[in-house]
């Protein structure tokens, strides 16, 4: 990894610690992890995060995430039935949370999601894709780079 723009750990440990923190307690909501892994790297596409889309994807396969769906994934529209109403549901989710500012999460996204999870779940789903979003974006401005 190359040497950051910005020393976020170094200048604010404690922010940088408690992001840590977060990270954690997504980690400790018991999500599906090939799934989660999943969200983390549609998410860091979208950011254009190369050091957190190289990691999750690493990170992706290691969980059993099929290697042709990480492959398709940017285009999960137009893969027909390599990923599940399920997970498409999750990934439309994804894109609208970390593209907010496009068209908001409309309540037929909310409802589609509900056919596939409870609303706790979609709770614990949020916060997943909130805080790789805070990472995706510090590591862009950062300036980080896969090792």
């Amino acid at each position: 990894m190359s040497r950051p723009r910005l020393p976020y750990r170094t200048l604010a440990p404690k922010v940088f610690d408690a992001l840590l923190a977060l990270e954690q307690q997504v980690q400790g909501l018991n999500l599906d992890a090939p799934l989660l892994e999943l969200v983390k790297v549609r998410a860091s596409q979208l950011n254009g995060c190369g050091f957190c889309l190289d990691m999750h994807s690493r990170d992706a396969l290691k969980v059993g995430v099929p290697q042709r769906q990480l492959l398709v994934l940017a285009a999960w529209r137009e893969a027909g039935d390599l990923f599940t109403p399920r997970e498409r549901a999750l990934l439309a989710f994804t894109e609208a949370v970390t593209l907010l500012s496009q068209a908001g999460v409309p309540d037929a996204l909310l409802e589609e999601l509900r056919a596939h999870f409870t609303d706790a779940e979609i709770v614990s789903w949020t916060l997943a894709v909130i805080t790789i979003n805070a990472w995706n974006r510090m590591g862009v401005v950062a300036g980080l780079h896969p090792a």
